[in-house]
């Protein structure tokens, strides 16, 4: 009788060393758990298509010949090429933001591209207004 009392006892009473190592085990478990949540970050597709679209259209208005846009057209290129090693590597994370990066500069690079146009168009305008107003101020005379 004393002995399962004794072993009655023991069970009741519990070891510290015993408990810390129980709550790590939960802990490491816990962490792995999470860290395997956390390592599958979607492919970031849509952003892929979308960074090149703007790339493309960016250089289609000629915005590699235009000096203002030729910088952020080379950096959306590089950053596009980043984010394809990136996605290799399966860094999916970062290549989402490479990839918002490489989207923003060639919309930047295609805004620009168009800034130059409109000024140029612009130019046009100015020019033959006024060559029509010389023309009409020399004719009234």
């Amino acid at each position: 009788m004393t002995n399962r009392i004794r072993l009655t006892l023991r069970a009741s009473i519990s070891d510290p060393r015993r408990d810390h190592l129980k709550n790590t085990m939960i802990a490491v478990v816990g962490m792995a758990v999470l860290a395997g949540c956390g390592a599958s970050f979607p492919v970031p597709a849509q952003k892929l298509s979308d960074a090149e679209s703007a790339h493309r259209s960016a250089r289609e208005l000629g915005a590699d010949k235009k000096t203002a846009a030729q910088l952020n057209l080379k950096l959306a290129e590089e950053e596009i090429a980043k984010a394809k090693v990136q996605l290799a590597a399966g860094e999916n994370r970062q290549a989402d933001f490479t990839l918002l990066r490489a989207k923003a500069d060639a919309e930047l690079a295609l805004t620009l591209a168009r800034e130059h146009d409109a000024k140029g168009e612009t130019v046009k305008v100015v020019e033959t207004t006024d060559a029509a107003n010389k023309a009409k101020a020399t004719g009234a005379q």
